[in-house]
């Protein structure tokens, strides 16, 4: 049981937003229950990410270092070290799972991306997804993003369609919604068992998915351009007091252009990019608040402690610095031009985009800091903005604070507020020790020294060292939105080194390396001890190509995959990946007498992927260059009904990544089609679609061919993936 007069927990973080979005930290965005927490209770005004979404959530639910929890990296990127395999462990009980045990209803809502991507099957293994991490209910998604309009949705361990007939429908309301009425429905059950709610929404990750309401009430806020817009921001922060009077703004990167070097055409469409972007985060906050709301409206609010972080990282720069209508496009270190993404304008935002933002806008939006999301050396990384309010306990309300903390710091601060100790054992394992110490000694003593005296922090081999006011950090060598295409120093001696002194430079504006050699060396060295202790090594700048590690899969060393009948919802780790290889898929179908229309085989969707089907009884094998281009073989002749054989078989250009190729669509052995493409998806097809045989889920490859869910009329006997190196 729960210690007598425990509090509810509302853990709230959203995604992807630095320390200058929310308008409570000076921003330009209206973030009223951002504000509604700062109120009540505190801010933190010096409170860090690991830099980078799965990592700091890892941290976050286990009070350990990212390293130490395995997630020294995203799980779509994991190898094989230690620090780095994606796998939480059994020695690293989630908070979620402390609390069950200890007598507490634990749901989690919206964004998991803390279980290895080669478990998201329904074959599980499941003692890594939200439910084998302690929580008794779970609605979200499982990996780094997902479609607001269409997701890729789990109630539990099920997917789910809730969008399906609901033109209106938003994930971002959903989860809202369905937050609340668990509240309820706890409440009405057992109305004395306290609550650990986890909420975590997809926003303001990419794709920047808003609804058109929100969007309109930003027309025209940006056009004063992201160097205006810093300066506004910086302003705001001086005025707020959420930076010291002394603060002195960073320049401006010397990779970004200048707000008035643009012209017209790119300056309306970056201006309304940061409109969609700015809507998201208030529509966000909105939902958020109506989550608080209905805590208070049951009488419980007083007595819940309601941590909410603004973002799990700084501000992405993966929409490259022009923008995208495609997040897929730029994670690939493609882009864009202007003009074409143009076309997009009046539908940016909605189903038929799944867009990001000029990493200008990224780097503004992290003011007064340097750098942005990826960059762990740097506070524009992974300095967030954070609010915590208990009013039966803390009443210093409207307070702020500015001892240095970490995401890590927040179990042991639940931990203390509940009264219930870290565990030795958990379900009979030994764990690891809590790595975060408890912020419950700032709530009463606004001066109290920080408890957090050192903090390393590490990603893509940028890195950075803490301890006592003083912080020594690499200089990234080449920025995050190039996405490690370009080449990179040696990880270890390569990289130069930065070293600050925070008590008299809260925004890391003035490197005194040079000046103070001995001080940077301690510094350095108190790097490679932390790293040690905590699984840094080995340390790996490699970005795209962690992409594909090879890692555990029920893939592993298989070249053929055959299926029959109908099967949906195969998670793409599950699936034959046709990427940068030779293949051929194989269909034996049985056309019936209406003639033959539907879905074979398919991966991906409208943004990226492939399909075989037959339209009209035309057999036709379509690949989405990323919704760039469409390459299409057809068969000129419908099928007869009865049995057939159709082949399409691929032969790469390669070896390397992106290679094109020459495909030859084939009908119960007659050529049919024949054609040279120049390029192919070089890593990523998607991000939130299945492989779907029968059946087509969610978005179509071609919405010009056909309309999903688009079920094969006949009979597939076999279907067969046959892949080649």
């Amino acid at each position: 049981m729960p210690p007598k007069g425990a509090p509810n927990i509302l853990l709230i973080m959203t995604d992807d937003a630095g320390y200058g979005v929310a308008g409570t930290f000076g921003g330009v965005i209206p973030t009223p229950a951002l504000d509604r927490i700062a109120n009540a209770g505190l801010r933190y005004t010096q409170f860090h990410s690991t830099a980078l979404c799965s990592p700091t959530r890892a941290a976050l639910i286990t009070g350990r270092n990212h390293h130490s929890a395995g997630f020294g990296v995203v799980s779509e990127q994991a190898t094989g070290y230690p620090g780095y395999d994606s796998i939480l462990g059994v020695d690293n009980a989630t908070i979620g799972e402390i609390l069950k045990q200890n007598g507490y209803a634990t749901s989690w809502f919206g964004k998991n991306h803390n279980t290895p991507s080669f478990q998201y099957s329904s074959a599980g293994p499941f003692d890594q997804w939200p439910s084998g991490m302690g929580f008794d209910y779970f609605y979200g998604f499982m990996g780094g993003d997902t479609s607001q309009w269409e997701p890729y949705l789990f109630q539990d361990h099920t997917q789910i369609f809730p969008w399906v007939g609901k033109p209106d429908y938003n994930l971002i309301t959903d989860e809202a919604d369905n937050a609340i009425d668990h509240i309820k429905q706890l409440n009405a059950a057992a109305p004395d068992k306290p609550f650990f709610v986890y909420y975590v929404p997809g926003a303001t990750h990419a794709p920047h998915h808003p609804t058109q309401e929100w969007i309109d009430k930003f027309k025209g806020k940006f056009d004063m351009g992201w160097n205006e817009m810093r300066e506004q921001i910086f302003a705001n922060q001086k005025k707020l007091g959420v930076i010291p009077a002394n603060t002195q703004l960073t320049p401006w990167s010397n990779e970004l252009p200048k707000w008035d070097t643009l012209d017209a055409d790119s300056k309306k469409l970056f201006a309304h990019q940061a409109e969609v972007f700015a809507a998201y985060v208030a529509y966000s906050d909105n939902e958020i608040g109506r989550v608080i709301q209905a805590v208070d409206d049951l009488g419980k609010l007083d007595n819940t402690l309601v941590i909410y972080i603004e973002g799990d990282n700084g501000t992405s720069a993966e929409g490259s610095v022009l923008g995208t209508p495609n997040e897929l496009i730029t994670l690939q270190g493609l882009n864009i031009p202007v003009k074409d993404q143009l076309k997009f304008y009046d539908i940016w935002g909605s189903d038929k985009t799944y867009p990001h933002m000029s990493v200008a806008w990224s780097w503004a939006f992290d003011t007064p800091f340097k750098w942005t999301k990826q960059v762990a050396s740097h506070f524009g990384g992974t300095r967030q903005g954070m609010a915590m309010a208990w009013p039966a306990r803390i009443k210093d309300a409207g307070g702020i604070r500015s001892q240095f903390h970490h995401v890590i710091d927040i179990v042991p601060t639940i931990l203390e507020a509940t009264g219930i100790p870290a565990p030795v054992m958990v379900n009979g394992v030994a764990q690891k020790p809590i790595e975060g110490v408890s912020m419950a000694y700032s709530w009463d003593n606004a001066q109290a020294p920080s408890a957090r005296t050192t903090q390393y922090f590490e990603m893509f081999g940028n890195r950075g060292i803490y301890n006592d006011g003083w912080i020594a950090a690499t200089t990234p060598p080449a920025p995050p939105w190039l996405m490690g295409t370009t080449k990179l120093p040696d990880v270890v001696d390569g990289y130069k080194w930065e070293l600050y002194n925070l008590t008299e430079d809260f925004s890391e504006n003035n490197d005194l390396a040079a000046k103070m050699p001995d001080k940077l060396h301690e510094m350095q060295e108190m790097f490679l001890m932390e790293a040690a202790k905590y699984n840094v090594f080995p340390l790996d700048n490699s970005v795209l190509e962690r992409a594909l590690t090879p890692r555990p899969s029920a893939t592993a060393g298989r070249n053929e995959f055959t299926y029959a009948g109908v099967m949906s919802g195969i998670p793409t780790s599950g699936a034959p990946s046709i990427l940068n290889k030779s293949y051929t898929i194989t269909a034996d179908v049985t056309v019936p007498e209406e003639g033959g229309e539907g879905m074979l085989v398919t991966t991906g969707g409208r943004f990226g992927g492939y399909g075989l089907y037959l339209v009209k009884g035309k057999p036709v094998f379509l690949y989405n260059f990323l919704d760039m281009e469409r390459f299409r073989w057809e068969d000129p002749m419908a099928l007869t009904p009865g049995k057939h054989t159709i082949v399409f078989d691929f032969k790469t250009d390669g070896p390397g990544f992106g290679k094109g190729g020459t495909g030859v669509l084939k009908v119960d052995g007659k050529e049919v089609a024949n054609q040279n493409i120049p390029h192919t998806v070089p890593f990523l097809f998607t991000l939130d679609e299945t492989f779907d045989v029968g059946v087509d889920t969610r978005t179509g490859v071609d919405d010009d061919d056909y309309q999903v869910p688009f079920a094969f009329n006949g009979n597939i006997a076999k279907l067969t993936v046959d892949l080649q190196q």
